[in-house]
């Protein structure tokens, strides 16, 4: 596993009262494979928290990734929706809780709010 990998995982419980909102309530197993070899995490949601631990267990879903791929996501390089719509990654289960989950990956290199654009424009026009 990467480093990068371990500090995303490590930073999601302080991260969680700003990412999730109140439909975020179960576990969500995540497999990351390299080598051969397969990583597991569970990651227990609620409402503003989070709860992470290495190991597999009951999970309300499960998501597969290749650990590469995980790691272009936490860079923001790659979008978790897209991989799955790719079949490049995997999910089964509770679909409200991979989407809750992909909040915590930063938004790809250079990508705008929409309404922050707006905002400057018309503050350029008064």
């Amino acid at each position: 596993m990467t480093e990068a990998t371990e500090k995303f995982f490590a930073a999601l419980p302080s991260r969680a009262p700003d990412v999730l909102g109140g439909l975020a309530d179960g576990t969500l197993q995540i497999d990351l494979g390299s080598d051969h070899q397969t990583e597991h995490w569970l990651v227990r949601m609620r409402p503003g928290s989070v709860q992470v631990s290495r190991g597999r267990g009951p999970a309300d879903a499960i998501w597969y990734s290749s650990a590469a791929l995980f790691d272009r996501m936490i860079s923001g390089e790659a979008q978790g929706v897209a991989a799955v719509l790719r079949n490049e990654s995997t999910f089964s289960g509770n679909v409200v809780l991979f989407l809750a989950f992909r909040r915590f990956f930063p938004n790809p290199p250079g990508t705008r709010d929409p309404r922050e654009t707006t905002r400057r424009a018309a503050g350029r026009l008064a």
